[in-house]
C-alpha cells in the first residue's frame, strides 16, 4: 500500500494547468516540519510537491494560497526530470486523493483563548428516557 499523510504550510500559490486532453491539474508545494531538530538545534523541514487532478485540482486551484495550512492524503510517486544544467534528478511527489484546508491563507496562528466556564444555572436535568440511544 502506498499512502502518504502530511500536514504543512503551502509554500506558494497553487499553479493550475490543463493537459492537452483538457484534464486539469493543480500543483503546489507543502512544507512539513519533522518532530526532531538536527545536530545544530535547527528545525528539519521537508518540502513535498503535491498534484491534485480533475475536480480536486479545480478546487485547489481556486482556494490554495501561500501560507495556508493543509492536510494532504495521497500516493507517493517517484519522478525523474532533467534539470537546467542537464543533469537527471529525481523528485518524490504526492498525487493527492484528498486535500483538507485547515486554515485560510491570511489567517494568523490562533492565540491562546481564555475559556470561560458555563453557568450551571442554565443547565437542565434530563432522565435516561430523554436520551435517544
Amino acid at each position: 500500500m502506498n499512502k502518504q499523510f502530511l500536514i504543512g504550510n503551502v509554500c506558494g500559490d497553487a499553479d493550475l494547468k490543463s493537459t492537452p486532453a483538457g484534464v486539469t491539474v493543480c500543483s503546489f508545494v507543502v512544507a512539513s516540519d519533522r518532530r526532531f531538530r538536527d545536530a545544530h538545534g535547527e528545525k528539519v523541514t521537508d518540502f513535498f510537491r503535491v498534484q491534485a487532478w480533475r475536480q480536486l485540482g479545480d478546487v485547489c486551484g481556486k482556494y490554495v494560497k501561500k501560507g495556508m495550512k493543509v492536510a494532504v492524503i495521497g500516493e507517493l510517486q517517484a519522478r525523474t526530470y532533467t534539470a537546467k544544467d542537464g543533469s537527471t534528478r529525481m523528485s518524490l511527489d504526492v498525487n493527492a486523493d484528498e486535500v483538507e484546508f485547515m486554515s485560510k491563507a491570511d489567517e494568523k496562528p490562533a492565540e491562546k483563548r481564555q475559556m470561560t466556564p458555563a453557568d450551571p444555572s442554565t443547565f437542565e436535568d434530563i432522565t435516561s428516557d430523554d436520551v435517544p440511544f
